[in-house]
């Protein structure tokens, strides 16, 4: 076990390799998508036994609406089971749900789903998950510079007022940590308009194992290897050792 002083309080998650994962055991594409369902669960299991505070999976990026039509409304399917069949376990857990993104895209039956699932854990304490869904980072930090825009016209903020504090607090997840850790899992080695804002400092993790077999081993390495890293924030390796002495 990994010792907690030096786990992540924040841990931000692309669940790559459903489709290769499905195609390499010559299964459909939606045998994949099925299986990492079990892996989200697995991880979400693995931070509440952790107690890490705070976990975010990309789940559905504003770019796969470009996949087919098909494989779309199946994600879309399996979303909407997935928070129907899940929302009473993690309320059982104290895990508090929310999911980022632009909504408006989608149907009223998960929209309504999403706001059921929101309101049922909103007052819970355990793991905040943060699902992104229709999310994108470029459209993350878009919304937040048209409110900001918004605010200048109506007069309430100077233009010369908007600082890089101003434009987070309009970010989603403004009110939490900023990702500590960052995992991707299925070889690709690219934030691909994750959270590019929350990204700015966060040590980042790839491995080769596809979504589906990525287990509570797998989690456990990646949060070892997490451990190994000295975080500086712009300061020097000899300042983090003295403020660790300290």
């Amino acid at each position: 076990m990994t010792d907690k002083k030096t786990l992540p309080r924040h841990i931000a998650i692309i669940m790559d390799g459903n489709g290769r994962w499905a195609r390499q055991r010559s299964l459909p594409r939606v045998a994949g998508h099925r299986s990492g369902v079990d892996s989200v669960r697995t991880v979400i299991n693995a931070c509440i036994e952790r107690e890490i505070g705070v976990l975010t999976l990309f789940a559905f990026s504003s770019e796969n609406w470009r996949r087919p039509r098909r494989e779309v409304g199946m994600l879309m399917d399996l979303f909407l089971r997935s928070l129907e069949q899940e929302a009473d376990r993690l309320h059982s857990n104290s895990v508090q749900v929310q999911v980022i993104g632009d909504l408006a895209a989608f149907n009223p039956s998960l929209n309504d789903c999403i706001r059921r699932v929101s309101d049922l854990t909103a007052a819970n304490t355990g793991l905040k998950l943060n699902v992104a869904a229709n999310y994108g980072g470029r459209w993350d930090i878009t919304q937040a510079a048209r409110k900001l825009a918004g605010e200048v016209q109506a007069g309430r903020l100077q233009a010369d007022q908007i600082s890089p504090e101003r434009l987070q607090a309009a970010l989603c997840m403004a009110d939490l940590p900023e990702p500590d850790l960052f995992i991707r899992t299925g070889g690709e080695q690219r934030i691909s308009n994750f959270l590019l804002w929350q990204l700015a400092y966060t040590e980042l993790y790839f491995t080769d194992l596809l979504w589906p077999a990525f287990d509570d081993e797998a989690f456990a390495r990646a949060l070892a290897w997490y451990a190994t890293r000295q975080r500086r924030f712009g300061r020097t390796g000899e300042q983090v050792e003295m403020t660790v002495d300290a």
